[in-house]
């Protein structure tokens, strides 16, 4: 089991995230090229098209994933019909996208308006959701190679084209957008080809109409839900470019958030290995076993985030070549350690999930979300830009928990997942984190080496009880 969840995690994680890995990396290379403004005009954008993300595939991904393990013998002509119709709504999304974006670009990059239009839209209506379905088939499948190895090509090649685009040709912030058009039109025609032909998944526009409804009502639920999630990884942002906050003081919250993208990007490498084999033993009702692999996974995570933690400090003078992007650790700190509600989240809402019990999900993320909103539009002007981390970090946690309480779940699941113990390890985590940064480094690496050796008990431990 543990040999399993690590090495799929492994390639999900050095793979499908590798663009984040790499842009990480070569930090010290293009931050001597880049000013705050540049972050900042990139933190507002993403922040814009990200809080909208949700609306791309119509929560129709639950469908597919739960038509592949509940109809083995026809879950692809259901696929095809589901491929066909999100290709045609791909065409109105990116026209919903077009103009999100057309009205946000900041004043100082309007001389570029329509050129960042083009570069949001066209893989939108060239090819849809096509990526999205092919990661999702081999995912299903349980085949992490052929994603790692495009996401191994596309992200080398985004490392390349940032270093080039920003440091060689001094192109700034558009040196991004350029980048991530390139390898999203590229990474999308690696897909097309091999689900239309070899797997057989070519789109039907010819769909039933009684079916999509059907699975319509079980999706267009989880929008909201989705949508929630999307708007706390975005919203802070939006709010301070609501706020007149100064796009420069965005651009210091979009440098500590890299460190957060980079943990989230961590965390869904985990849920693509996990989900398969969680909705596996749902299907075969061994939910103590469920149990145990999300507590591991839990320890996972504390690990991880953690011990790097307790060393950003150092990773920021080393990685950030500006001595007023540098100084923007101890935000890095909480929004990292505020992935640590992904496992419990996973436990609850992949369980609810898989039985379909979707409609009340919004209630989670949505209110986590607009509490979220409300609470930077009342506390940024008081506080500042950096209370938009502590905000972030407390939704996450309602998001990771409220599932728990749900009657739905407590009907259909009897296992005890002791949620409050790991609600307040998490909050005391990030706490110690936040405090130990500024001790001696050898202190901090006797407790990384101590917190590590912990973790590593635990999992095996667990990993030998599953």
């Amino acid at each position: 089991m543990i040999k399993k969840l690590f090495s799929h995690t492994l390639i999900y994680g050095l793979a499908p995230q590798i663009t984040l890995i790499a842009n990480f990396l070569v930090l010290p290379i293009i931050t001597k090229d880049l000013t705050e403004v540049d972050f900042g005009v990139a933190g507002v954008l993403t922040a814009y098209t990200t809080a909208i993300s949700a609306l791309a595939t119509l929560g129709l991904r639950v469908i597919l994933t739960n038509s592949f393990f509940k109809s083995p013998g026809h879950y692809k002509w259901r696929w095809r019909q589901i491929y066909g119709f999100l290709n045609l709504w791909n065409l109105i999304y990116a026209i919903i996208v077009g103009f999100l974006v057309y009205f946000a670009v900041p004043e100082i990059a309007k001389q570029n308006i329509w050129i960042i239009v083009l570069l949001n839209t066209a893989p939108l209506i060239l090819f849809g959701p096509t990526a999205a379905i092919g990661k999702q088939y081999y995912q299903l499948r349980q085949k992490p190679m052929p994603i790692a190895i495009r996401s191994l090509i596309f992200g080398l090649l985004t490392t390349g084209l940032n270093i080039i685009l920003i440091s060689h040709y001094q192109m700034g912030y558009m040196g991004w957008f350029w980048s991530a058009f390139v390898t999203l039109i590229l990474s999308n025609a690696s897909y097309w080809i091999p689900l239309n032909f070899k797997e057989g998944l070519r789109p039907i526009y010819n769909f039933k109409w009684k079916y999509l409804k059907q699975s319509l009502k079980v999706s267009l639920p989880t929008i909201p839900h989705f949508y929630g999630s999307y708007l706390l990884n975005s919203s802070d942002r939006l709010v301070m470019d609501q706020l007149s906050v100064p796009t420069g003081d965005i651009g210091k919250y979009n440098v500590a958030n890299t460190f957060g993208v980079l943990g989230e990007g961590f965390s869904t490498a985990v849920g693509w290995a996990l989900g398969p084999i969680l909705t596996k033993k749902y299907k075969d009702n061994k939910l103590t076993e469920a149990r145990d692999l999300l507590f591991m996974v839990q320890i996972l995570f504390f690990v991880v985030t953690f011990v790097p933690s307790i060393f950003f400090k150092e990773i920021f003078e080393i990685l950030i070549k500006n001595d007023t992007l540098n100084k923007m650790y101890p935000l890095a700190i909480i929004l990292f350690m505020s992935i640590n509600y992904r496992p419990m989240y996973f436990a609850s809402n992949s369980f609810l999930f898989y039985y379909e019990k979707t409609h009340k999900l919004w209630r989670v993320s949505f209110v986590a979300g607009g509490a979220n909103v409300l609470l930077n539009i009342i506390l940024i002007p008081l506080y500042g830009f950096e209370v938009a981390a502590y905000t972030t970090f407390i939704s996450f946690l309602y998001i990771g928990y409220a599932g728990f309480y749900f009657k739905e779940f407590k009907e259909l699941n009897n296992v005890k997942y002791y949620p409050l113990l790991w609600f307040f390890a998490t909050i005391s985590l990030m706490i110690l984190a936040y405090f130990i940064v500024d001790l001696s480094l050898i202190v901090k690496i006797v407790i990384a080496l101590s917190a590590l050796l912990t973790g590593v008990f635990f999992i095996l431990k667990l990993n030998k009880k599953i």
